[in-house]
């Protein structure tokens, strides 16, 4: 049974003893022995495949090309065999960090794996990187793998569901150093010492602003991630060397809450896995099918749908206005109540357009469909009919769509909301959407075959025929692999893609 743990700001003078914080809770449910169920370990090669999809679709991509340099630039450690960096052949290895960091932007570049909506957003796919580069730098096999992902996934939903970072701006990064932390913890077998202290660490040096995901949105928004998996690979280094780290970081009196979230009278809830219970995280995330945030992948199925019956809709002449009736969340983070002007910007940089859900649904709607690459080429931004079109798209706040965005039932829970289009006719077309098409209760959803196909569709560019079929066969047996077999668990590029593409020289 799920145990929820309080946590509020606590005085210097009380002294909270440290198996009462919430990095000790933490490091406790890092350590139980609990075995890993079989649809857990089904969804963990899933998720493995899918970030290894979204990392191939971006090998060349300029932040991903800039972070594989930096990477390369740092040979293995002494302390291991290093780790691999996707793109690269196996025998090239680098200090995992540095592969945490190169591999976690090459995730996160497209926006188009996994996430977890609550109190924060979360993209949990995020932890894999770190807790790979460190098992492979550690010659661990699949089965401790699959047990480090299963706690990363356990932990940052768990403070996803409790502990909202956005409505103070700070980045919903905050939640994903402490979560990879734990699962190298349970990944190298760590004490809760040990592992509480990195949890602290992690926290303490991943906690920043909100503004890379504000306005015109930078490169920074696919390093954010990458740069906490990086910080927690390092913060278990510095446990493992004795170590400690501020504490108690969430309670203490000029810790994170008292400072940074709801300040010294903010309470929360935290549910985490009782003694004994499984690790079951992992199952209540969902992937995309759209490479764009999370809350437009409902918007773009109902897109699409409309633009295939009923392409009148695509010409901006015949519509006056489209009013997106939604939640809270996607009124402010990706609709016009943002109050960004860069979202109604056709110069403005593909990051910024990921996160325009006027502009995402006036594509959707004019292509019926959406491409991860031609989607957003700005040729297509700058299209004069698409700007007509956007410019009429607008977002509203509403409550019930809020409530069901919050709701923790599975079968009410939403991220779409109801489409008013009015005419040039004077007639009102009225359409809604709960979840997204991929979505465990949408019209389709996502099972193995999908992510199998996500991964050709994008492998097949930039990878040999024998490549995919290798990394294939290899992810979909994760808990039996080998040290030597998990050494193998990247993807190389075809010869000559990664030479096409200018390595920019840095520091290193």
């Amino acid at each position: 049974m799920t145990v929820v743990h309080p946590v509020r700001t606590h005085r210097s003078e009380e002294r909270l003893p440290r198996e009462e914080q919430l990095a000790w809770k933490i490091a406790e449910v890092a350590v139980d022995p609990v075995e890993i169920e079989p649809e857990v370990a089904e969804m963990a090669i899933n998720r493995v495949i899918d970030n290894a999809s979204v990392a191939a679709a971006s090998l060349t991509r300029s932040p991903v090309v800039s972070a594989r340099a930096q990477a390369l630039d740092h040979p293995a450690s002494r302390g291991g065999a290093g780790a691999t960096v996707f793109g690269v052949a196996p025998g090239t290895r680098t200090s995992p960090e540095w592969a945490a960091w190169a591999n976690g932007v090459a995730v996160r570049e497209l926006d188009y794996h996994d996430t977890f909506l609550a109190a924060e957003y979360s993209h949990p796919g995020d932890n894999i990187p770190p807790i790979l580069a460190v098992a492979q730098h550690t010659g661990s096999d699949g089965r401790s793998l699959l047990r480090g992902i299963a706690t990363g996934y356990e932990i940052q939903i768990g403070l996803v569901r409790a502990i909202s970072l956005h409505r103070h701006k700070i980045d919903h990064v905050a939640h994903l150093g402490p979560s990879a932390a734990a699962g190298i913890g349970t990944l190298l077998g760590l004490s809760p010492e040990a592992i509480s202290q990195a949890v602290s660490q992690a926290l303490h040096t991943t906690t920043s602003t909100r503004q890379s995901r504000k306005g015109e949105i930078s490169t920074w928004k696919a390093y954010a991630p990458a740069f906490a998996g990086k910080a927690a690979v390092e913060a278990v280094d510095r446990a493992l060397r004795g170590q400690t780290s501020p504490a108690p970081i969430y309670e203490g009196e000029d810790g994170v809450i008292a400072w940074l979230l709801g300040g010294p009278e903010a309470r929360y809830e935290v549910p985490l896995p009782a003694p004994g219970e499984a690790k079951r995280a992992i199952l209540d995330s969902y992937t995309k099918e759209h490479s764009a945030e999370y809350q437009a992948q409902a918007w773009i199925d109902l897109a699409r749908r409309l633009g295939a019956e009923r392409p009148e809709l695509r010409d901006p002449a015949n519509v006056r206005s489209i009013v997106l009736h939604t939640s809270h969340h996607t009124h402010v983070v990706i609709g016009s109540g943002s109050g960004d002007p860069q979202k109604y910007d056709p110069t403005a940089s593909r990051e910024t357009l990921d996160h325009s859900i006027p502009y995402i649904f006036a594509v959707a709607l004019q292509d019926s469909g959406w491409h991860h690459v031609d989607s957003y080429a700005p040729e297509r931004a700058a299209r004069p009919d698409t700007v007509a079109l956007w410019r009429k798209v607008t977002t509203a706040l509403d409550d019930e769509w809020t409530r069901r965005y919050h709701s923790e039932d599975p079968a009410e829970k939403a991220f779409g909301g109801r489409a008013e289009i009015a005419l040039a006719d004077d007639s009102t077309l009225v359409a809604e959407i709960a979840v997204a098409d991929a979505h465990p209760l949408g019209a389709r959803p996502f099972a193995r075959e999908d992510y199998i196909r996500k991964f050709r569709l994008l492998a097949e560019p930039v990878l040999e025929p024998g490549e995919i079929e290798r990394f294939l066969g290899l992810a979909q047996r994760l808990p039996e692999l080998s040290p030597a077999e998990v050494a193998q668990l990247t993807i190389v590029a075809k010869p000559g893609v990664l030479d096409a593409v200018r390595s920019p020289r840095g520091l290193f």
